[in-house]
């Protein structure tokens, strides 16, 4: 009887601290969409208003939709798909594997956009090489290979049902390293193909520096460095993770102990 009562005592704790820890998750997630709204907002504002500003040196229909495709494609499709895919883990109710599933499914989203936004910028008759020069391309690809890397590990490490716990609980500290690294080099190598770009319109193009185009540029720049901000917050905040589940445990001890 009474260890019904401790187990009926421990249940309920532990799912009332789940709910606890779901609403004090809300805002950060709740600040994490707004920021993806408005930085997908920038991104097309800037795709579709300001077109002359990714013309290539040969202006053909063709080239000026791969070119308008590539800052699609890395910040709506790779960075904001992957930090959905990471906050996953924080919002989603269910199972584990529900949970997996979907974070692996959104990551494999990512990955696909990221490898076609960078083949859209090396689509052409200039050839990979001549798109291969500026910091931003080399840390592209970095990114890129990582983020294969990682989605693989996490296939291998996390998905597939032969691999024993012990092993898993081994991987997951560098999973969510990695992840977190691969995340916050996407922003930043979004970054400086932003200043790689508006120096170029500046440069070449006579683009003034206050112009609107110049504004929706540095304000997408804002947003990325704020989303990046939250959605990291929110994946290793112990505020919102490790202290709930330290909680629980301790309820659950004491009262299988009383």
């Amino acid at each position: 009887m009474a260890a019904a009562a401790a187990s009926s005592s421990s249940s309920s704790s532990s799912s009332s601290s789940s709910s606890s820890s779901s609403s004090s998750i809300f805002p950060l997630i709740f600040l994490a969409r707004v920021s993806g709204l408005a930085v997908a907002f920038l991104v097309l504002s800037w795709a579709i208003n300001f077109k002359a500003g990714f013309l290539p040196h040969s202006p053909s229909q063709e080239d000026l939709i791969y070119a308008v495709l590539h800052p699609l494609l890395m910040v709506i499709g790779f960075i904001l798909v992957s930090g959905e895919a990471i906050l996953v883990h924080k919002w989603l109710p269910g199972s584990r594997s529900l949970k997996k599933s979907v974070h692996l499914s959104l990551q494999g989203v990512a990955l696909a956009s990221g490898v076609f936004g960078i083949w859209t910028k090396f689509h052409g008759n200039d050839g990979v090489l001549a798109n291969f020069y500026s910091l931003h391309s080399w840390m592209g690809l970095v990114c890129i290979s990582l983020f294969g890397a990682q989605w693989l590990m996490g296939f291998l490490s996390f998905w597939h049902r032969g691999e024993v716990r012990s092993t898993r609980m081994k991987v997951l500290p560098w999973h969510i390293f990695l992840g977190l690294y691969t995340y916050g080099l996407a922003v930043a190598t979004a970054e400086t193909g932003l200043l790689e770009k508006l120096t170029f319109l500046q440069t070449t193009r006579n683009v003034p520096r206050h112009s609107s185009e110049s504004m929706v540029v540095n304000g997408l720049g804002l947003g990325l460095a704020l989303l990046s901000g939250i959605v990291i917050l929110a994946a290793v905040s112990p505020m919102y993770d490790t202290l709930q589940r330290k909680l629980v445990y301790t309820d659950q001890t004491k009262n299988l102990t009383s």
